[in-house]
């Protein structure tokens, strides 16, 4: 691969992530300061991803793969995309903004297929050649949160007393249409299924894979991740309303330490699974997020804000440890036959189905625990997944067979 084309995929995946960490991570703030959302409706807004992820694979397996290149979808999507991030910087109503965001995450969910579909493409060798073009989404995601919290103080208590939060989605709008226009420059990726070939909703949504879970372990696996899905949708809706809440300085920027954080445990992480094999690996994800929840229930913004630093560095360990062996695990279980099918599935169940129960449930807790002066129990909400973590972290360590499963990178 050409330095032209490395520097075309690193500034495809930096825009990429730069995009979505530029307003998802803010999201819940701003719906709660500026348009006034209850738990419920920042719920809904927050739910709007795991439509996107039931979605996307629609889009990708009976469009993009058939009919159009990858990289002319991509470009449509992010410009539609910026006509609909403006549309949300201008709402002042939660009823109007819902429609947009709900249609923005439909668009933009097949985006993250798509932009590995053309790195993969221009690869020989995507074990070694993907990681540092990937790493380039991590930066974007983290260069987005420091220029909310440091260059342009937005989620400062002036600044969102004074709604300058919506900025957000400008600054985002503005990205989604330069990536939407670089789209166009990109190396062509031409449709990889013949249009006549048939393709069933079982293909798309990976449902050949459901064989899979004749296997016990593969089971246990597979619901395990569901359920751990349901604490993981408390973080993305309610750790930046909580440090913002509780006055924790530059909450956005300090937020980013969670994404250096997945960087360094994913060069660690094959040592670990080498080591200790796949079911400690996992279970030390697990029981992260435990850890986690206990550390902002009981921290706060003054002499245990170390506390609340340390629950965010953990999303390494959180993330990593969990989601990325459990894709290794489920690439080695399914085989040459069922691969895509298997990590689809898995997808689905997890972005999808887990993640939408997660967020109705955080939406519902949060608003059970609101105070009359607008601020929240917020010991009572963090122990909540702190205890369903703990509950499947027990569950899969007593039922979960060890097995022998390799590293693959």
């Amino acid at each position: 691969m050409n330095i032209k084309t490395k520097f075309q995929l690193s500034f495809m995946m930096f825009l990429e992530f730069f995009i979505w960490g530029g307003w998802f991570v803010t999201l819940g703030t701003f719906l709660g300061t500026n348009l006034k959302a209850s738990g419920g409706e920042i719920a809904q807004a927050f739910s709007t991803q795991s439509w996107g992820a039931i979605i996307a694979p629609f889009i990708i397996g009976l469009i993009a793969d058939r009919y159009f290149n990858a990289e002319r979808i991509l470009g449509v999507l992010h410009l539609i995309g910026a006509f609909l991030m403006y549309q949300m910087y201008q709402t002042t109503d939660f009823t109007v903004f819902y429609p947009y965001v709900l249609g923005y995450m439909i668009l933009y969910m097949p985006t993250l297929a798509l932009v590995n579909s053309i790195s993969f493409n221009q690869m020989k060798d995507p074990a070694k050649e993907f990681s540092p073009i990937r790493v380039f989404g991590t930066i974007g995601w983290i260069i987005a949160g420091l220029v909310i919290s440091y260059v342009f103080l937005w989620d400062s208590p002036e600044s969102l007393e004074a709604g300058m939060l919506k900025n957000t989605f400008l600054m985002v709008a503005i990205a989604s249409a330069i990536l939407g226009l670089f789209s166009f420059t990109l190396p062509k990726t031409p449709p990889r299924v013949d249009k006549s070939e048939k393709v069933t909703i079982s293909d798309v949504l990976g449902l050949d894979a459901l064989k899979l879970l004749k296997d016990k372990n593969f089971l246990v696996f597979f619901i395990s991740s569901v359920l751990i899905c349901i604490p993981l949708a408390f973080y993305y809706q309610n750790a930046n309303p909580f440090l913002t809440e509780i006055g924790l300085n530059n909450p956005t920027g300090k937020m980013t330490i969670g994404q250096a954080s997945e960087v360094l445990f994913m060069l660690l992480l094959p040592l670990f699974f080498t080591k200790f094999g796949f079911k400690k690996t996992i279970l030390v994800g697990m029981l992260a997020w435990t850890v986690r929840y206990l550390l902002f229930a009981y921290g706060n913004a003054g002499d245990l804000a170390f506390m609340l630093i340390l629950g965010i560095a953990l999303h390494g360990v959180c993330y990593d440890f969990f989601f990325v062996s459990g894709q290794i695990y489920t690439d080695t279980k399914a085989g040459e036959k069922y691969k895509s099918a298997a990590q689809g599935l898995i997808t689905l169940a997890t972005y999808g189905v887990g993640m939408l129960i997660g967020f109705w449930i955080a939406g519902q807790i949060t608003d059970s625990l609101l105070l009359e002066d607008g601020t929240h129990t917020w010991e009572k909400i963090w122990v909540y997944p702190a205890a369903f973590a703990a509950a499947v972290f027990i569950l899969f360590a007593i039922i979960f067979k060890n097995e022998k499963i390799e590293y693959k990178s």
